[in-house]
């Protein structure tokens, strides 16, 4: 497992930091195409995402194998458990590819933070989880204005039955959190989960490694623990990686189906 942490010579413990979401380049140095470890992880991600899903649905079968049962359990989830729970079926079928894109592309590039060799989430930088946050931010401005051309930013900056007087308060607080706060929180959310899963599975990890190799006498027993709960942790990070896709593509989700709602 890549740990990049760990003690120095001094024979002192020193934890991860920030530069470990900043490696070296590697390729293209100095151009718009810079290419690091992280943006490595993230083409393996997608060259994996793409295989796993061909693997399993290139022999189509009435009766479906293994792997074509797991893929559509998968498809299923987004489907039935977002895309039509929320939006309808009509709406749902219409905006099912990119809800579906958007779930197993974020899934896949949280998974390699567990993932020894790897041990970094691909979207722990800022620039994954800003440009997913525009599509759904793009998305969501784009469902409403083809429900309701005229009306889509009238109804959302001036909602209905409220007394004119009152607009001077609601309009300004509904333009910053429909249309400023929704596409930030949709970032730092996913963005900080995936730092902090990082920083504490290294921590731990590289907690083991000191103890066990480098404390005295009893300070070794101490490693036992901390390889204990950085197991445990990365079961953890396992959950949280599902639930940020989740969760991201479910918020999207909602958000189209506000823009969609019959008063716009």
């Amino acid at each position: 497992m890549h740990i990049p942490f760990v003690s120095a010579n001094d024979g002192e413990f020193h934890g991860p930091t920030i530069n470990e979401f900043f490696p070296p380049v590697i390729f293209f140095e100095g151009t718009p195409f810079e290419i690091n470890r992280i943006i490595l992880i993230r083409f393996l991600a997608v060259a994996v995402i793409i295989l796993l899903f061909w693997l399993a649905t290139r022999k189509m079968s009435v009766v479906p194998g293994r792997g074509q049962s797991l893929a559509e359990m998968a498809l299923d989830l987004v489907r039935g458990g977002i895309a039509e729970d929320l939006l309808g079926k009509v709406d749902g079928r219409r905006f099912l590819p990119i809800l579906t894109a958007m779930f197993f592309i974020i899934l896949g590039f949280n998974i390699t933070g567990i993932i020894p060799g790897l041990n970094i989430a691909a979207s722990s930088t800022i620039g994954f989880p800003l440009v997913l946050a525009v599509v759904s931010y793009v998305t969501f401005i784009y469902s409403g204005i083809k429900k309701s051309p005229k009306n889509f930013f009238k109804n959302s900056l001036f909602p209905a039955g409220v007394p004119w007087p009152v607009y001077i308060i609601v309009t300004p607080i509904e333009l910053i959190s429909t249309f400023v706060i929704r596409p930030v929180t949709l970032t730092l959310r996913l963005l900080m989960n995936m730092i902090v899963g990082h920083l504490l599975l290294v921590l731990f990890f590289s907690a083991t490694q000191f103890f066990f190799f480098t404390a005295d006498g009893f300070f070794k027993l101490f490693g036992v623990g901390s390889l204990a709960f950085g197991f445990a942790f990365t079961l953890f990070e396992i959950l949280v990686a599902v639930l940020q896709a989740y969760v991201f593509t479910l918020l999207t989700a909602v958000y189209i189906q506000l823009a969609l709602a019959e008063e716009h």
